[in-house]
Parts: C-alpha cells; sequence; structure tokens
C-alpha cells in the first residue's frame, strides 16, 4: 500500500458479481480478437508518438472499447487544446481507453506498470508518466514534473483515487496530482466513469480490483451482455478559482450516484 494514496478494499470476491447471463464463447473470443487487433495497430503505430492527430487517437480508444463488447455514451466535451489536468474515478482498465476517448492525454501511473513485459516499455514510449507511489520524497519531483507537461500545453490524465474501485462504491480523491495543476496555472476537468448493465444498475463485471489478473478481467468483461459505459465530462474548473490543493481536491471529486440522481446529462452514443 502507498503511503500517500491507500489502496481500495474492493476485490474480486467480494464486490464482483458473476454475469447473470454470459455471452458465448465464440463471441467472447472474437470480442478478445479485435481488441487485440487494435492494440496492434495501436503498437505499429506508436513509434509516431504525438504526431498522430487527437481526432484519429479518440477513434482507436472508443473501438477499444466497443470491441471488448462495452457499449460507450459520453456526456460533455474537453478542451481541444492547451493545459489540462484531466482527472476521473478508477474502476477498469477501460478507463485509460475511455480517458484518451475524451482527450489524448499524457497518463499518470506507477512505477509498477514501467517493469510489466512489453506493456512497460510500450507505456514509456508512448509518454506515461510514472510516478513511485512508495517514496514519499520523489513526490515534489513527480508533481514538479506534470506541472511541466501541463505548461507546455499538454494534457495530463490522472486517477487521484490511486487505486480501482468496483464501482459501487468510491475513493477519495488524493491532493498531490492537484498541485501541479496550481503551480502550471491551468484548469482541471473532472470526468465521472459509470459501468452500468441491464435495467440501469451498476455493473461489475469491468471492475479491475485488487489481486484480480489482467487476464481474467479481460474474459469477463468480454463474457459480459450489455455493458454500458457512462462517461460525464463534468465543466472545467478555472485556474485560479481555488487556491489551495485541498479545496481545488474536493471540487473535483465525483458525486454518489444518490448526489447526482438529480442531474440529467445528454449522452451521446459512440
Amino acid at each position: 500500500m502507498s503511503v500517500w494514496l491507500p489502496g481500495a478494499p474492493c476485490t474480486p470476491r467480494g464486490c464482483v458479481r458473476p454475469t447473470a447471463r454470459p455471452a458465448a464463447v465464440p463471441l467472447a473470443v472474437l470480442r478478445l480478437t479485435a481488441v487485440a487487433v487494435l492494440l496492434l495497430a495501436g503498437i505499429v503505430l506508436l513509434p509516431l508518438g504525438r504526431r498522430i492527430p487527437a481526432g484519429p487517437v479518440r477513434w482507436w480508444s472508443r473501438w477499444i472499447v466497443r470491441a471488448a463488447g462495452v457499449r460507450v455514451r459520453i456526456a460533455g466535451a474537453a478542451a481541444p487544446a492547451g493545459g489540462l489536468l484531466l482527472v476521473a474515478n478508477h474502476i477498469s482498465w477501460l478507463d485509460v481507453p475511455l480517458l484518451a476517448a475524451v482527450r489524448p492525454a499524457r497518463m499518470l501511473a506507477k512505477t509498477e506498470i514501467r517493469r510489466w513485459p512489453v506493456a512497460g516499455a510500450l507505456a514509456a514510449r508512448g509518454g506515461v508518466l510514472f510516478i513511485d507511489l512508495d517514496r514519499l520524497r520523489d513526490l515534489p519531483g513527480t508533481v514538479a514534473a506534470v506541472a511541466a507537461v501541463l505548461r507546455a500545453g499538454a494534457a495530463v490524465a490522472a486517477f487521484p483515487e490511486g487505486s480501482t474501485w468496483c464501482g459501487r462504491a468510491q475513493g477519495t480523491f488524493r491532493r498531490a496530482v492537484f498541485q501541479a495543476a496550481l503551480d502550471a496555472g491551468v484548469p482541471v476537468q473532472p470526468v465521472r466513469i459509470r459501468y452500468l448493465g441491464a435495467g440501469g444498475t451498476p455493473a461489475t463485471a469491468p471492475a479491475f480490483v485488487g489481486d484480480d489478473t489482467l487476464l481474467a478481467s479481460l474474459w469477463r468483461v468480454a463474457s459480459a451482455r450489455g455493458v454500458v459505459a457512462e462517461v460525464e465530462v463534468v465543466a472545467p474548473i478555472p485556474a485560479g478559482r481555488h487556491a489551495d490543493r485541498r479545496s481545488l481536491a474536493l471540487a473535483a471529486q465525483p458525486e454518489t450516484d444518490a448526489e447526482h440522481a438529480h442531474g440529467h446529462p445528454e449522452y451521446r452514443i459512440i
């Protein structure tokens, strides 16, 4: 557990409910094959890096999620250019392409990912900003590096909860990354991610929590029926509105479903 980003209590056995009517095995295999093909296409284009226009990146990101069998609905939009800190609640590995579908950004990720076979090298080449969650003394340097990227006019995407949650509960946004937005003088754009099943109830199949393996999570998502990802892009918090990172993190924190029940954002299917 990190000294400054605590882990979530969610586990696959305790929080992930079995799919009532799983998709047929051939369909699940077809979905995973489509995901693999899209990932290979992304790997081929990776050397081009940030020279690839934002439009194709957003299209590719959306189709990664759609290929896995998850429909996508988005409400709102992010600023298309300029320094911006995108922050979202964290449930699944699907959250990463969903944020890229909102606006391509440099992702903030834990250093363990750099050590993953193949994926770690690809993430580094793709511009991921790595952070060591267990080394508190490295935190100021990480904040300064993120602030420098933001000042240069790029977007940075982060999951300030520091861990994935199952979707039926959520964590608290930690404050550290918000200091980078304050130092760089850029807006913060909160994004609210939900996964729904039949009847609009929370779907836990996409959750990637606890000691879950990526392979098990991939199969669970590909085998699920009728999962919808709802992505609500909230109005940006302008630079200078909050004087300290504590109040900025609190303002960006997504509402619970009960608090959000009064709102009816206009979602579009993509």
